[in-house]
């Protein structure tokens, strides 16, 4: 699969490890320079702002997709390449969405998360084919990898779901994961032994 553009999520805030902020860095500066397109979610701040300004200082193009309301609380982020208002939160994933050809996950809190699971929900039930990936940045997300494990090992998630969520520690590793996905041929709810 070729990948032009990625939508990263991650924190707002930078967190209390420099490491994060540096991991985001990376992460915008090797989008840049491997010419994808960076989509997020349009903030200037925390690990949303050095992703972005890590790819603008290598050149690479930058769309910002940000609600109304933050918007108007002053921070966004005017640099970036293009920067696109809506509504509501859902309308900003529903358009970060149509944007990307695949979604990686960086640190981050509720809101991550809720990206995060809503994508791997959306092709868990076929409605898009996209690879889904967490950089797992110093560990950070080993404790929710080992639960989404429990779910597999209690018979809530099927492995063949499970391995739908791409996971590595490093960007060039999981972009290479991500170029080489292919989505399950049947969505979980039409397979066979769920009839």
């Amino acid at each position: 699969m070729k990948i032009t553009s990625v939508a990263v999520f991650c924190a707002s805030s930078p967190g209390f490890d420099a490491v994060w902020a540096e991991s985001a860095r990376q992460v915008g500066a090797y989008l840049a320079k491997e010419n994808i397109t960076l989509v997020y979610g349009g903030g200037k701040v925390g690990l949303m702002g050095a992703v972005a300004d890590a790819a603008l200082a290598a050149k690479g193009k930058v769309i910002g997709v940000i609600p109304e309301f933050l918007d108007a609380k002053e921070i966004s982020h005017h640099g970036v390449t293009e920067l696109i208002v809506v509504e509501t939160m859902y309308e900003r994933k529903m358009k970060m969405s149509t944007l990307c050809d695949g979604v990686i996950a960086l640190p981050g809190g509720f809101g991550t998360l809720e990206e995060l699971f809503e994508m791997i929900t959306w092709a868990q039930l076929g409605l898009h084919s996209k690879p889904v990936a967490i950089l797992n940045v110093n560990g950070f997300y080993d404790h929710l990898i080992t639960f989404i494990e429990q779910m597999v090992i209690a018979g809530l998630l099927k492995p063949e779901n499970r391995e739908m969520l791409l996971v590595s520690d490093n960007i060039a590793d999981l972009l290479h994961k991500m170029q080489h996905y292919e989505a399950p041929n049947v969505p979980k709810w039409l397979e066979k032994d769920d009839i």
